[in-house]
């Protein structure tokens, strides 16, 4: 019996993989939620925390949601903008700053992206991402005396690429790379992302 019911939720799962999609999946407006892998790398300095005594790096878990518009501007071509937002879970970064312990949190992020894809076929789209980033950072600075925090928002961008494929004619998954430069008060702040998404497509 247990055999006959794994075989059956096989055969539903991929099932699910297999639903024709219409050809306009990807065109329109969609909202979708994503999550994955990011590796976050400082160096030099952050915010008023000053010089950083050496690289430091962060592995966390990132949840986030986003909302977009498609637009096909041809038979294979999609187009596109999309604003995203995110926050990482046990992310703080903590490394030495003139002798004195220095701990950065990442508190959230969003973005501000355009969208180029090719329709492989009517359900899978590979597309380049690219656009406007930012990320409100708080950063602690302990001495034996004293306990300083700052807080400020990091501008930078970020580019990036993946594949979407349609799962029905409303639900759409997706597989995405970004990096993300965050260095634009001089120092080095980078982040590498894997993110898997659900899109929902009006």
């Amino acid at each position: 019996m247990k055999s006959k019911l794994l075989i059956a939720t096989f055969v539903a799962a991929a099932g699910l993989f297999t639903v024709p999609a219409h050809a306009e999946s990807f065109d329109g407006p969609y909202v979708g939620v994503q999550g994955g892998f990011n590796r976050a790398e400082v160096a030099d300095r952050i915010d008023q925390a000053g010089a950083i005594d050496a690289d430091i790096s962060r592995e966390a878990f990132v949840l986030g949601a986003y909302a977009g518009y498609n637009q096909k501007v041809g038979e294979r071509i999609v187009l596109g903008a999309e604003a995203g937002i995110s926050a990482g879970f046990d992310d703080e970064l903590r490394g030495l700053s003139g002798g004195n312990a220095l701990t950065i949190d990442p508190r959230y992020s969003f973005d501000l992206t355009a969208r180029a894809g090719y329709l492989v076929n009517d359900k899978t789209l590979v597309y380049l991402r690219g656009g406007y980033a930012n990320t409100r950072v708080r950063a602690t600075l302990a001495s034996d005396t004293d306990v300083v925090t700052t807080s400020d928002n990091l501008d930078g961008w970020l580019v990036g690429g993946g594949a979407e494929r349609a799962l029905t004619d409303d639900i759409s998954a997706r597989l995405e790379y970004r990096y993300t430069d965050l260095g634009s008060d001089g120092g080095e702040f980078d982040q590498h992302q894997a993110l898997v998404g659900i899109s929902y497509n009006f």
